[in-house]
């Protein structure tokens, strides 16, 4: 039955490889406190295990789907790692960059002391600073070196092996670290939640969360249906009158919708409005609250308040509207109807009143009837519409040419160094990320694409990984022994306290930025989950996302040295 099975798979590799991927993301999921061996991990040793099968796999799809996932990668932080080039975020950056020299450096030199090959040395550093991308690039940076071939298979097959090894405790002790001991060490649990509330007050503001079941209980926009009933209605009066007398208390608010007896429309402004008729108004929370006073009573009424809205991010593009009060933009009859709900100058958030101007490349969310939208965004500037498609002519152009950048050499005395095509998808989306931040017209990855991009390319290739060197997986084993999970460990642990020692004392930063710097430079989102349990919030992550986005060109590169030099 095995062997029946077994020859399945063989004629069939690429059901062996959904197999591999399917069972490694059911045992990742599997928890024991914070900690889970993780996808990664879990698919890399499924693969050890059916790999021993012997089944053949293709080498193409592995790097195809390593270079999507490398490219979904950059993508993702892009706008993020050249923010942090600059502003507040600069310290961050070199912070980031002091870890990933740290990271190589004791790498090197536990490499040095236990006279490690370049094979073993890539799964070290991979493994224990939980860097999977080095897994691909130092695989391609060693196949460029020339190595007779058997000694090159040989060092690409221990590099896995050694990965899965240093990975456990990779992971593991960061999140213990992180989680449990770095708060003590940073002054003590009670210190660090205090410090962390101070820092919450400054800032002022919530996290946005990209869960898609995440709902913000302050709604900035309302749509609420009356029933006419206030003595301004004893005679009838027009839309444009009951606006303006609206208006004219203080509420920047639109008639959207009125019933008239039977009738529901879309009202036009000299349409009249009489005692006893139903009508939708719509505006900014702030005004809404007190719209009741002038009206009468509200209604919950499914008919007249079901219809169409559109919610669509601009770009500030035309001169019309730049530098403009809102108060005079509200004059002008495309913005009748819409609502700026929210904006943006640079990733941060624009207080909106009614003396609110706009730049050129703010970006608005704002929200009416589809009609009424299209006509606004046509004289606001560029419509960011939401979609479910991605733009997969940008995609793929973007990894040719990032992979192309990748295979041009410089030479170092006589030694070729690029950063090969994986390195070059990985620029390419760095770049190519950021563009699209400042020129919203091409490039949209919708989030849950780029998440298939990013956990579907990496855990496709190492799966391949995994099943290509199963073969020699014990061999492998005996060939490392007990001692690399000590050099593993070392690995992880020494950077770790060196990166708290820098945050407190030498950058000095807030206690909750410096775990989340620390969890971003190890580019371990259960560790910072684990910091953020530990202290009760969500602040971690804003040291998070700058050290992340470096660490993960950083670690790349001296993954790059590492190969070259060890």
């Amino acid at each position: 039955m095995l062997e029946s099975f077994a020859e399945i798979l063989r004629e069939y590799p690429t059901l062996a490889l959904f197999l591999t991927i399917g069972l490694g993301f059911l045992i990742g999921k599997i928890r024991i406190g914070n900690f889970s061996l993780g996808s990664v991990t879990s698919v890399l040793l499924v693969g050890v295990l059916i790999g021993q099968l012997e089944i053949p796999m293709s080498g193409p799809i592995k790097m195809a789907f390593f270079m999507m996932f490398l490219f979904s990668i950059g993508y993702s932080v892009g706008p993020d790692f050249f923010r942090s080039l600059r502003g507040g975020g600069l310290k961050q950056a070199l912070f980031a960059l002091l870890m990933g020299g740290m990271c190589f450096g004791i790498t090197w030199v536990i490499s040095y002391i236990c006279g490690y090959s370049k094979g073993e040395t890539i799964g070290l550093f991979s493994g224990s600073q939980t860097c999977s991308a080095l897994l691909g690039v130092g695989t391609e940076a060693m196949g460029r070196l020339g190595m007779p071939k058997e000694l090159l298979d040989k060092e690409l097959n221990i590099i896995p092996v050694c990965y899965a090894v240093t990975y456990i405790f990779g992971t593991l002790g960061t999140v213990i670290i992180l989680g449990n001991i770095a708060p003590r060490l940073l002054g003590g649990i009670d210190k660090v939640k205090a410090a962390t509330i101070e820092l919450e007050k400054k800032l002022n503001s919530g996290e946005h969360s990209k869960d898609p079941s995440y709902v913000n209980a302050m709604e900035k926009v309302y749509y609420r249906a009356f029933t006419v009933r206030s003595e301004f209605f004893s005679q009838p009066r027009t839309v444009h009158d009951t606006e303006k007398y609206l208006r004219n208390n203080g509420l920047e608010v639109y008639v959207d919708r009125l019933r008239h007896g039977e009738e529901i429309k879309a009202p036009r402004h000299d349409d009249l409005i009489y005692y006893g008729d139903e009508i939708v108004v719509c505006g900014r929370s702030e005004f809404m609250v007190k719209v009741t006073d002038y009206l009468g009573e509200e209604l919950a009424d499914p008919e007249i308040l079901s219809y169409p809205l559109d919610r669509v991010g601009v770009i500030v593009k035309k001169d019309d509207f730049i530098d403009k009060r809102i108060s005079d933009l509200r004059k002008n009859k495309y913005m009748h109807g819409v609502v700026i709900r929210d904006a943006y100058r640079g990733g941060k958030p624009i207080d909106i009143n009614l003396d609110t101007t706009f730049r050129k490349g703010d970006k608005l969310t704002v929200v009416g009837r589809p009609v009424q939208v299209k006509n606004a965004t046509a004289h606001i500037g560029h419509e960011d519409r939401p979609s479910v498609q991605s733009d997969l002519m940008f995609v793929g152009l973007a990894i040719f040419i990032g992979g192309l950048f990748g295979t041009m050499s410089i030479y170092i005395g006589s030694i070729p160094v690029s950063f090969g095509t994986s390195g070059g998808a990985l620029i390419a989306g760095l770049v190519f990320g950021w563009l699209r931040s400042k020129r919203p017209t091409y490039g949209y990855i919708p989030q849950g694409a780029l998440w298939l991009m990013n956990n579907l390319g990496l855990n496709v290739f190492i799966a391949v990984v995994g099943i290509e060197a199963a073969p020699s997986f014990v061999a492998g084993i005996k060939a490392v022994g007990p001692m690399l999970f000590l050099a593993g460990a070392i690995g992880t642990m020494i950077p770790i306290f060196f990166g708290l020692w820098l945050g407190h004392k030498v950058f000095k930063f807030n206690p909750a930025i410096t775990l989340g710097c620390c969890a971003g430079t190890r580019t371990c989102t259960a560790a910072l989950g684990a910091a953020q349990n530990a202290i009760g919030s969500t602040v971690p992550a804003i040291g998070y996302a700058v050290t992340y986005a470096v660490s993960n060109i950083m670690l790349v590169i001296w993954g790059l040295v590492t190969v070259l030099t060890v």
